[in-house]
């Protein structure tokens, strides 16, 4: 077993230019170093005694709980029931036998089976790639906010870019909206999440059974700090306080759903959109992919299966109400492409290259039908140079930073990349399309706001006509080095860099 690596691919290290799978947190000029890889005894403690090899989901029929017949299968083929989801027809099995996929597939009413990785269960890893850099006191102190503002609102360019600023001079939102966070964690007692978090939509989703014990949702000191920049993005309170996020009104929650190596599951990602649409979630922000497959190949039987539970999971989370909105990705893969190549899967044990059909192979959540895939703009407003684009794939882009060398933002604000609040009552810079996805989600959650008896597809089609279209970048050369660095297909009102347009929070809350 190789050692985990963090894979909240979602956001990355910047000026770089190239995409990265890594967690890191940024300062303007400071690069963020990778933590030293397990040692064999590190590994060796992550097989802990009561961990069982594999986890698995089983798809049956849905709504009519699991049959005596496949529950004695289950257990004949040496599997032990973690959880079933009735409503959708998702079992979530253990079991340390090699071919219990193959053998639970030959039984009747069992519609598919897989497992959901490559590699031992581990128990909680402390393994984390990269060190988070906070904003210094006397980096604080240089900020001068205007009158209305919250001290570090003048860092914050992506709020303007998307008309946030002018928004808020409507509307911060209701209370009554919750967007759930389905990520690596949420710090609920940072003082600009704490104001409006939503404790009872929140839970810890990581084993795919929900745990509801207080703080569950929290990450650990040695975890990630993705989950709460993320939330802080979404809905910061305008409360004299740090940052403010674009919808600083509503509530936001957080459904821990990754290991703290930084894994996400299909047991966990499953439970998590179960989960919001059981508590009354309106949007959730999935800046992550499923792992262990960066893309999921349905003539695979156990990818095929991961495919159908989270489908399910995500399908009737938007029946009850919920939209739901995901990152593209950061590698500039064209995911209309006829063909892309792998290099990163599986990743929780030996990958090597493949080359797959993006339109048969899919980058779960992002690309399921009726997810709201979402592309990164930095501060100029064209696509970041990292962000994964596609004709028909791409749905809205917004702020998601890219190298400040790339694309500058206007004074008073000083880097390219997105401000936020990190775990322990700091904040700190972070880019990807995961700093892209949150910025949609809370234009949602304004659209909700003011719309509040909108279904989930209603405020999808105000999100998509609402937003200002973007033609494409033609020519496409990010670093100026003279080299096409992406190509851009489509028309001014829809095109595989910036879909239907850049999200526009201003007219969410007027329209």
């Amino acid at each position: 077993m190789t050692a985990p690596t963090t894979r909240s691919r979602r956001f990355i290290a910047i000026p770089l230019g190239m995409a990265m799978a890594t967690a890191l947190a940024f300062l303007p000029n400071v690069s963020a170093s990778a933590a030293p890889a397990d040692s064999a005894a590190d590994v060796a403690k992550q097989i802990s005694a009561e961990a069982t090899p594999l986890s698995y989901v089983v798809n049956v029929r849905s709504g009519h709980g699991v049959s005596s017949q496949v529950k004695k299968a289950i257990a004949k083929a040496g599997g032990t029931i973690v959880t079933s989801y009735d409503r959708i027809g998702v079992i979530v099995v253990h079991s340390s036998n090699a071919d219990f996929a193959k053998t639970i597939r030959k039984v009747h009413g069992v519609q598919s089976a897989g497992s959901t990785r490559t590699a031992p269960l581990p128990a909680q890893s402390t393994t984390d790639v990269g060190t988070p850099k906070t904003l210094t006191a006397d980096e604080i102190a240089d900020v001068e906010a205007a009158a209305g503002q919250d001290p570090l609102e003048p860092l914050q360019w992506d709020l303007p870019a998307i008309k946030a600023d002018k928004a808020h001079e409507k509307t911060l939102g209701s209370k009554k909206v919750t967007v759930a966070v389905i990520d690596t964690g949420v710090d609920d007692t940072h003082p600009d999440i704490a104001p409006n978090f939503d404790r009872k939509a929140s839970v810890n989703c990581v084993s795919g059974k929900p745990d509801t014990t207080d703080g569950a949702w929290r990450p650990s000191a040695a975890e990630s700090p993705h989950g709460t920049h993320v939330a802080g993005e979404i809905a910061a309170a305008k409360n004299g306080v740090g940052v403010t996020g674009v919808a600083p009104g509503v509530k936001v929650s957080g459904i821990k759903v990754s290991t703290t190596a930084g894994f996400f599951y299909t047991e966990a990602v499953v439970c998590g959109f179960m989960w919001a649409a059981e508590h009354g979630v309106d949007v959730t922000n999935n800046s992550y992919y499923t792992d262990p497959w960066y893309f999921n190949c349905k003539n695979d039987p156990d990818q095929k299966a991961l495919v159908e539970a989270i489908s399910r999971a995500t399908r009737y989370a938007e029946k009850k109400g919920t939209v739901n909105v995901a990152a593209a990705g950061n590698e500039n893969y064209d995911l209309a492409a006829d063909e892309i190549t792998d290099p990163v899967s599986p990743n929780d044990s030996t990958p090597s290259d493949r080359v797959i059909d993006p339109s048969e192979c899919l980058d779960i959540p992002t690309q399921l039908p009726g997810v709201v895939t979402v592309a990164s703009t930095g501060a100029k407003g064209i696509k970041s140079s990292f962000s994964n684009h596609g004709l028909g794939v791409i749905d809205i882009a917004a702020p998601g930073g890219d190298s400040t060398r790339f694309q500058t933002p206007a004074p008073p604000a000083t880097s390219g990349l997105i401000l936020g609040p990190l775990p322990g009552g700091s904040w700190g810079y972070m880019a990807g399309t995961s700093m892209a996805s949150p910025h949609v989600a809370g234009v949602a959650a304004l659209i909700k706001s003011t719309h509040p008896r909108a279904s989930a597809a209603l405020v999808k089609a105000l999100l998509y006509a609402e937003a200002d279209a973007t033609p494409c970048t033609d020519p496409y050369d990010i670093d100026g080095d003279g080299k096409i660095d992406a190509v851009c297909e489509g028309s001014k009102n829809r095109n595989g860099f910036y879909g239907w347009g850049t999200a526009d929070a201003l007219d969410a809350v007027t329209k």
